[in-house]
């Protein structure tokens, strides 16, 4: 898995690419948590290049959702692919976090 940083005004978008799972699931949440206190709680996941994640995965995009709710701020996926989109519906974290069909629609949400 590899993370691309990129910043969008006042907005950190991180886009993952390759599965979210094991080992790669813990340097995930590593990442979304020094992004979560460096950019202010605006922060979205552009997930085109995710195949699948682990539950691991999944616990920290919520942790990190229920972190940034606390202060007022957000977490929102886009570029969701169907297998991902049933995963994340199946769990109920499709219904904790927003999803926008492109990067540009989720950093516009903040404004």
């Amino acid at each position: 898995m590899q993370i691309d940083e990129q910043r969008h005004g006042g907005v950190t978008v991180l886009r993952a690419r390759g599965a979210i799972a094991g080992e790669d699931a813990s340097d995930f949440a590593t990442r979304l948590d020094r992004v979560a206190r460096d950019a202010l709680g605006r922060i979205v996941l552009d997930m085109s290049g995710v195949p699948y994640v682990d539950s691991a995965a999944l616990e920290s995009i919520l942790g990190t959702g229920d972190v940034l709710a606390g202060m007022g701020r957000s977490i929102k996926l886009c570029c969701v692919n169907e297998t991902l989109r049933e995963v994340l519906d199946l769990t109920g974290v499709g219904s904790s976090v927003e999803q926008f069909e492109s990067v540009p629609d989720a950093v516009r949400s903040f404004l």
